[in-house]
């Protein structure tokens, strides 16, 4: 049975669970639980602060410094395990590597029209890392998507003006291809590579 019972009680415990899934999705290493609590609580009953000003923003500063470059080791070490992967993949008999540096791999020839810029089309797609990690995917779903030709990533408009509808294809996306340094949210880091199947299905 739960220690909150009253309404109030159970609102205050949403508001502090909204705050804590805040706080976990903006953390750092080393974070105190009980100093936030405190900090919570000193600021609520207008307390004077525990720790002063000047050194409250010496400890802000180092931290950011922390997690800026924690990140840019992430992104150096994603960035260099793609490029590392791609040069493998390029060997593969199978891959066509065009000027971009976009690389392919021919699943399915179709014979219909090609998509050019000024074209929405409708395609299934299945999207992971390079290790093999699932991101997105349209198949997943079960439901098509359909979009602009120009309003995806660099790859893919590159891709989808090579393929014929009813070609199956599988893309190895270099970063720069895709979304590059500024990852797309929370869900693709900075300087991924990414594989994706797209089948077009037609052209809308």
């Amino acid at each position: 049975m739960s220690e909150f019972n009253t309404m109030e009680q159970q609102a205050s415990y949403g508001v502090g669970r909204q705050m804590g899934e805040q706080l976990a999705a903006n953390s750092f290493e080393g974070i105190d639980i009980p100093a936030v609590q405190a900090g919570l609580a000193d600021a609520f009953e207008g307390k004077e602060s525990a720790v002063a000003m000047e050194d409250l923003q010496v400890a802000f500063t180092e931290i950011s410094r922390r997690l800026q470059a924690a990140q840019e080791e992430a992104a150096e070490a994603a960035s260099a395990e793609g490029e590392n992967f791609l040069a493998e993949n390029a060997k593969r008999d199978e891959v066509t590597v065009t000027d971009s540096g976009l690389q392919y791999e021919v699943i399915t020839q179709g014979e219909g029209e090609k998509p050019t810029l000024d074209s929405t089309i409708r395609a299934h797609y299945h999207g992971t890392f390079i290790n093999g990690d699932v991101f997105d995917s349209s198949v997943t779903r079960g439901e098509p998507a359909e979009f602009p030709v120009p309003g995806v990533i660099a790859g893919w408009t590159e891709a989808l003006q090579l393929m014929p509808v009813g070609t199956k294809l599988k893309l190895f996306v270099p970063q720069h291809l895709a979304y590059g340094e500024r990852g797309a949210g929370a869900s693709i880091p900075p300087f991924s590579a990414l594989v994706f199947e797209v089948e077009l299905l037609a052209i809308v």
